[in-house]
């Protein structure tokens, strides 16, 4: 997932059109480019111009081969509000991956610029100019990452406003190229809207104030009463109404002493045992960081006898690993119907996963795990599954917990409660959003394939046995992809909509349902817009889904009764 600093554009308003002569100066280059079109064959010019710098630091050809993102598809991901504040007030809105790293040395030497690449002995910065730092880990002291952008904030002022407002023409102008074939495989063009679209009911968050909730879903044992995870209060707690529909809150767990917090990290997956009505026992994901150590953690706790909050006893770690960076850390854990524990993991960055990660079977990042929580083996808090694909693979330095490899960044995984597939929502990097459904010991591709297309050679190998997905969305359609849930009910009361796959775009709201066969995409349709941004989806215990805002921390229950999967 990508947790984007999102800023609403009067935000930014406000500042530039108060008083002072920079701040004037400031507001003509704003009005300007909010109310003029532009030309956007000068804005390219003005794009290559030395006083810009814009082509010193992004690529517009796909490569993104320079220290910021690559601009190719800009007018399909960023709105023209967008794109202006990038350029005025690049450090309101640092994309995830492009934050500047501080690094300070033990020779107290200081180093800043884009992390490019993270191995086991070095860390590799990158700056203007593609100038790079090869600094070992033996000599750093300290590491941060800076709110503040290697872009300078003044850059605009470099120009003319008329040549301003030309550069933001030229960057709305980019949009992503149409690949011949890809749609017949897998990427849709367009994505035809049904007629009468789903509803969307608040029930939780109107009168409480949640914080950058990830997780929600009912109760297992305890009936009308739900629980909630809110990423940045390391808090997890419990939700019911009174009979006159008044929402009431009581903590269930809160341990933000043992989660380390950022943008991108937090608390960020739940699950409840299968047998939590006996055992009590629920589980966890989340970050530590102790000095420049990052790690990933899944930790065990268990409920008080009612059930209705923590016991108190200690945390329990499962399983603990280290990360490379502060982002693509996945989040996702459920259990399967075969009772094991999957977690999901991403590539642990830095962007593009330049050593291999995905594919690399001696790392536990870009890759879906299963353990069984169940039975300890080896000195170790779980043990392998029998049945697991890698137990005997011929590179014996292959984890044996690896259940399938390949991802990117898997944000929010379910199964089908009827076919068992396990369906993974796997955020992309440049071009593509991909759902998959994936199978033991598959390889997804990443970052040989994005979508359907060839991202790099560099790791690559046999690629007759890469999976590609059911689909893959292009930057039109959404940025960020939030993978949910397919639609079983006892009564069918769905109707169209059973068998259909719900999903949704964290940055664009749009809410699809996916009809396949054989992993193939028979059909898809928009079927609704939220009032906020997804972050992820819920489920109660009739199965009805749920979807969860981020921003306003708002929960919707989705109402399909007079909505027709068409």
């Amino acid at each position: 997932m990508h947790f984007s600093h999102k800023l609403i554009f009067l935000v930014l308003l406000i500042p530039l059109c108060a008083g002072g002569t920079e701040n004037q100066t400031d507001k003509k280059y704003l009005d300007s480019a909010l109310r003029r079109e532009g030309n956007p064959e000068n804005g390219k010019k003005i794009f290559k111009d030395k006083r810009a710098l814009c082509s010193e630091c992004h690529s517009i050809d796909g490569q993104a081969d320079g220290i910021g993102p690559d601009l190719s598809a800009a007018g399909d991901k960023f709105s023209r509000a967008d794109l202006i504040l990038s350029v005025m007030n690049p450090s309101a809105n640092i994309m995830t991956g492009y934050g500047t790293t501080v690094i300070e040395t033990t020779d107290q030497s200081k180093f800043m610029g884009i992390l490019k690449s993270v191995s086991d002995k070095e860390i590799t910065l990158s700056n203007l100019g593609e100038r790079k730092k090869v600094i070992q880990k033996t000599n750093i002291k300290k590491q941060s990452t800076s709110s503040v952008s290697l872009m300078p904030a003044s850059l605009h002022a470099q120009l003319e406003v008329n040549e301003f407002t030309d550069l933001i023409s030229f960057l709305e102008s980019l949009k992503q190229p149409i690949t011949k074939g890809l749609s017949k495989k897998g990427t849709p063009l367009k994505i035809k809207q049904i007629k009468k679209p789903i509803k969307l009911e608040p029930i939780f968050g109107k009168n409480l104030d949640f914080e950058k909730p990830v997780w929600f879903g009912e109760h297992p044992i305890i009936n009308d009463s739900y629980i909630i995870v809110e990423k940045s209060r390391a808090l997890v707690s419990l939700l019911e109404k009174s009979e006159k529909g008044i929402e009431k809150q009581s903590t269930f767990l809160a341990i933000p002493e043992e989660v380390y917090v950022t943008n991108d990290e937090g608390l960020l997956g739940f699950a409840f045992h299968p047998n939590f009505e006996k055992n009590r026992r629920y589980f966890f994901m989340h970050e530590v960081r102790n000095g420049n150590y990052r790690g990933m953690v899944i930790g065990e706790r268990t409920a008080s006898v009612n059930l209705r909050k923590d016991s108190g006893a200690p945390t329990k770690k499962i399983l603990e690993f280290e990360v490379a960076t502060e982002f693509h850390h996945g989040g996702c854990i459920e259990f399967g119907p075969d009772g094991y524990l999957y977690i999901g993991m991403g590539d642990g960055g830095p962007q593009e996963d330049p050593l291999g990660n995905a594919q690399n079977l001696n790392s536990f990042s870009g890759k879906i795990l299963r353990i069984n929580v169940n039975k300890k083996e080896n000195g170790k808090m779980y043990s392998i599954p029998e049945n697991n694909p890698f137990i005997k693979h011929p590179n014996k330095i292959a984890l044996k917990e690896i259940y399938a490899y390949g991802l990117r960044q898997p944000w929010r995984f379910s199964f089908d409660s009827k076919t068992k597939d396990l369906w993974v929502g796997d955020v992309g990097q440049n071009r593509f959003e991909e759902i998959n459904i994936v199978r033991s010991g598959e390889n997804l591709g990443w970052n040989i394939y994005e979508g359907y297309e060839l991202f790099s050679t560099k790791f690559k190998k046999d690629t007759k046995k890469l999976i590609k997905p059911i689909i893959s969305f292009r930057r039109s359609h959404g940025v960020s992809i939030t993978g949910g849930y397919v639609i079983r009910s006892a009564n069918e009361e769905k109707d169209s909509y059973e068998g259909i796959y719900i999903c949704a775009d964290y940055q664009s709201k749009k809410i699809w349902g996916i009809k396949q066969v054989d992993r193939k995409l028979k059909m898809i349709r928009q079927i609704g817009d939220c009032p906020d941004r997804i972050v992820s989806f819920g489920l109660d215990n009739s199965r009805n889904i749920f979807a969860i805002g981020y921003d306003k921390g708002i929960i919707y229950k989705m109402d399909f009764s007079e909505s027709v999967f068409e």
